[in-house]
């Protein structure tokens, strides 16, 4: 059976029973047991850590899949067990149409039938937008000796897809390639500089198949900036013969640990200046990823946010929006419903992706959508939430986004309050005006304001 149509058959039974998809690191591991591959491998292509596949997706994973077949499922009899499974689900559905079995083989056997879109979007996926110019552009950079790339915008933009790729155009070059997800590490490491590095130089050494070797290189007395800065030098660079592309995924998470953060990333900073003075930093190229919804004020002369090549994610295009409709197998070829659409959403890729993905289910209509969009049982509802949440414990946040949406017209804000808000990505910029993000936040944010402000009044 077609590896689509199985993932299919198995999301739509998942969500039926347990109300949850298969999410990216689901799909990543089925995928690869699929094809007979290692966790090692199936994590280092996508830029994983293969303890965290291991150790935490896989078993959960399994776990599910035994609930929906009724058989325990594990690495070794997953594809069996799926397979069969599946194809006991699609023979009811085709033996009633004995007519339409060409019709019914044609459509189980397409190589575009869409999972649910959760993460970030699999190297192999049909429902992936090239950037082609920003692919190009970083591809291009990261062969400069001594490279950083940082590539920031809000949560849902499509920075982890991008990053997926770059490191495959890494893996292309020969370079040797290591990701690391900051979401992954245990918050008493992130608050801790020591032992946050030490858990950064061994992941490396681990991903390059090296011993960590740290005790060999760290010295209370030098200090642990000095002592990873050695390690980088003396043992990980120096036993490569190749480049070394480091990308950092979620750095955003540092910045929740203000105290690590204001070492690490001048660290980060100091390495990428010592390619100036050392050949051997020349070997290290530095992909820094970071969501840009948490804001904390650092030091520009310090951290690393102010040099390299800065890539912005912007949202979808009308142009792409269409092509993007028509992968998921929609007739939009007048281009009207793509026009509907992005005045609810703009071109945010996540809440387009969203839409589309229900769409081409046929469960419900454009209007449909469109109308239940800003609701709170709309498709769109954790999303928001998520923003509200954010608001609620930043009342000046909260107030100034209402001076934006009841406007009408681009109206000035506190430069700092502008930064937060289109960090969020809950606004645009006008010039140094600020307007709505979109039309589907203006309509949600308006009335929950308005739901808040009735909330705090005194019963007469």
């Amino acid at each position: 059976m077609n590896l689509d149509t199985l993932l299919k058959i198995v999301d739509n039974q998942l969500i039926r029973s347990q109300n949850r998809p298969l999410n990216s690191t689901e799909i990543l591991i089925l995928r690869g047991v699929w094809h007979y591959r290692t966790y090692n491998q199936i994590a280092l292509e996508a830029g994983y850590s293969p303890g965290y596949f291991t150790n935490n997706v896989a078993p959960e994973l399994y776990q599910r899949l035994s609930e929906v077949i009724g058989q325990r499922v594990t690495k070794k009899n997953c594809r069996v067990l799926l397979e069969s499974y599946s194809t006991a689900q699609v023979a009811p559905e085709t033996k009633p149409y004995q007519q339409d079995l060409t019709k019914v083989s044609f459509n189980l056997n397409q190589e575009t039938l869409p999972c649910y879109p959760s993460g970030s979007v699999p190297l192999d996926s049909p429902f992936y937008l090239e950037r082609s110019s920003l692919e190009k552009q970083i591809c291009q950079e990261i062969k400069k000796p001594g490279a950083l790339i940082r590539i920031k915008a809000p949560r849902e933009m499509g920075k982890t897809s991008l990053l997926l790729r770059i490191l495959e155009c890494g893996n292309r070059l020969g370079y040797h390639t290591v990701s690391l997800n900051l979401e992954q590490v245990e918050r008493p490491i992130l608050s801790n500089l020591n032992q946050f590095l030490r858990w950064l130089c061994a992941n490396i050494a681990r991903q390059l198949q090296r011993k960590p070797m740290l005790d060999e290189y760290w010295d209370e007395d030098l200090g642990s900036k000095i002592s990873s800065t050695l390690y980088f030098q003396d043992y990980l660079l120096e036993s490569i013969n190749a480049p070394l592309l480091l990308a950092l995924d979620e750095v955003n998470h540092i910045f929740e640990h203000p105290q690590v953060a204001k070492d690490f990333l001048p660290l980060l900073r100091s390495w990428y200046e010592e390619a100036k003075r050392l050949p051997i930093w020349q070997k290290l190229r530095l992909l820094v990823v970071n969501s840009t919804e948490i804001y904390v004020p650092l030091e520009l002369n310090q951290s690393p946010f102010n040099v390299g090549l800065t890539i912005q994610l912007e949202g979808f295009s009308q142009e792409e929006v269409q092509e993007l409709a028509k992968r998921y197998e929609l007739d939009w070829a007048h281009g009207e419903e793509v026009r509907q659409l992005m005045a609810m959403v703009g071109g945010h890729p996540a809440l387009v992706h969203l839409a589309l993905y229900h769409l081409s289910k046929m469960e419900i209509t454009l209007s449909q959508l469109l109308d239940t969009a800003p609701n709170a049982t709309g498709i769109y509802a954790h999303h928001l939430q998520r923003h509200w949440v954010t608001l609620e414990t930043q009342p000046e946040l909260t107030q100034a986004l209402g001076t934006v949406l009841n406007a009408t017209e681009p109206v000035p804000l506190d430069p700092t309050l502008t930064h937060k808000l289109s960090s969020m990505g809950l606004i645009k910029l006008s010039g140094t005006r600020a307007i709505a993000g979109c039309e589907l936040y203006r309509r949600y944010f308006t009335k929950k304001g308005e739901q808040h402000f009735m909330s705090t009044l005194s019963p007469l």
